[in-house]
């Protein structure tokens, strides 16, 4: 990949670029872009692009609107879909204040903060996200319909499987842009599909992750469909969830590769961190009043709990082998923003390692079945939307990690968002006007 920006210069240059995609998000991860001409794009490298942070939730107020867009070279990416001649490249941005200073809410940077402080302790983390997403039909206006593509269920073929060249289509677009997909199949819900990618550094995976939401909605759109990445857009039918996965390298090594065996005391702490403090950042994590819609039912996870290969907990350690062996948290969902998730699941982990959190026994049963005598003893994730932010609010952990201003802005944008749903009288309603279109 081209790291510099002479290099980036000379790649447009000599591959037919016309049209630069500046791109970054909002603090709740919604995905925005300025396009400028290719022969700007130098200027931009220098001087920035300059944009109405206004206008971006979450970001300035009217009276110091200005912020600046600066891409970065080690993110270049073609992008595949879009019709010739003249290509189309995108960059992920750093934003910067108009006196050159980093700006405290883009979340890509805490991220990086993040990482920067798990290096410090000698670690580097392994991400990586599955990402389950629907299709539906749409209209002849390109408008979604509440039709599912198919009618199939979990890994099953044509013709019951009718998403298979789509997925396809997806696959090799996305080895185009230089993201690797390692599998695709049908999930149990009709119409809904599931595309894994390789692992990668935590902020190379939440770009990835924000460029495959990008590619699999315009791909969708190209074949007359509509790709939802809504928590649970059918009532009855799986909700869709993105899986983290995750693993610490330390001197190169996995540390998670003995877990199976007791061995790492630092693997344990690490998980032992993230269950402790996953209730305070579901808000992160599962960021809608639909997301909790999904908790609690058909293998999303409702109880603080791990386990070996137990799909019904919160975090389990799936069946592998040597450097693939990781820890899976099971309950955010795809309208997370992954920057400020990322950031806030490795920082739990991190504080467990501080700590020397000790990891509680596995509870190995499914939790879905099993006695109130065995769940009793659990505690349980935020069942509502209102409840994960007031459990935000009092997170000391949160305020920390984030910072107190933006933690701020997020937890009163949901606190509005939580009482605009009480409010509702059609709760059914309200899920697709607020969410189906935009997630």
């Amino acid at each position: 990949m081209n790291t510099t920006a002479s290099e980036v210069l000379e790649f447009v240059k000599e591959n037919d670029v016309k049209f630069v995609r500046l791109n970054f998000c909002d603090i709740f991860g919604l995905q925005k872009n300025i396009s400028i001409m290719a022969d700007e794009l130098e200027s931009a490298f220098e001087n920035g692009v300059s944009f109405d942070a206004h206008a971006i939730r979450g970001f300035r107020d009217i009276t110091r609107s200005d912020l600046l867009l600066f891409p970065d070279p080690a993110t270049l990416m073609v992008l595949p879909w879009r019709p010739g001649p003249g290509r189309v490249v995108r960059f992920y941005c750093d934003i910067k204040n108009p006196d050159g200073s980093a700006f405290a809410h883009n979340t890509r940077v805490l991220l990086k903060q993040v990482i920067k402080h798990a290096e410090k302790m000698g670690y580097v983390c392994k991400t990586g996200a599955e990402c389950e997403f629907y299709l539906f039909k749409a209209d002849e206006d390109g408008k979604p319909s509440n039709i599912t593509l198919d009618n199939g269920g979990y890994l099953d073929i044509a013709p019951l499987d009718r998403g298979e060249d789509i997925r396809r289509e997806i696959c090799l677009t996305l080895e185009e842009m230089g993201i690797q997909p390692e599998a695709s199949h049908h999930e149990q819900g009709p119409g809904q599909n599931e595309i894994d990618f390789r692992f990668s550094g935590a902020v190379e995976s939440a770009d990835n992750l924000q460029s495959f939401k990008s590619a699999v909605k315009a791909i969708a759109a190209r074949n007359g469909l509509f790709a939802s990445f809504m928590p649970k857009p059918l009532p009855g039918a799986p909700g869709s969830g993105m899986h983290v996965n995750l693993s610490l390298l330390q001197n190169g090594q996995n540390i998670f590769k003995n877990i199976d065996e007791g061995h790492s005391d630092t693997a344990e702490s690490f998980i032992a961190g993230i269950l402790s403090k996953t209730p305070e950042i579901t808000l992160f994590l599962n960021p809608l009043a639909n997301s909790y819609e999904r908790l609690g039912k058909l293998e999303a996870p409702k109880d603080v709990s791990w386990s070996h290969q137990n799909r019904s907990q919160l975090i389990r350690i799936p069946a592998a082998i040597g450097d693939n062996v990781r820890m899976e948290l099971r309950s955010p969902d795809p309208s997370a923003n992954p920057y400020l998730a990322f950031s806030l699941i490795i920082a739990a982990g991190l504080d467990g390692i501080e700590n020397k959190m000790t990891l509680p026994p596995a509870v190995d049963t499914d939790l879905y079945a099993a006695d109130e005598s065995v769940t009793a003893a659990l505690a349980r994730l935020p069942d509502s939307l209102d409840k994960a932010a007031a459990l935000a609010e009092n997170s000391g952990f949160v305020k920390n990690v984030i910072g107190e201003e933006l933690a701020a802005k997020y937890i009163a944008a949901k606190k509005n968002e939580a009482g605009d749903f009480a409010a509702a009288k059609d709760k059914i309603e309200f899920f697709k006007e607020r969410y189906f279109c935009y997630i």
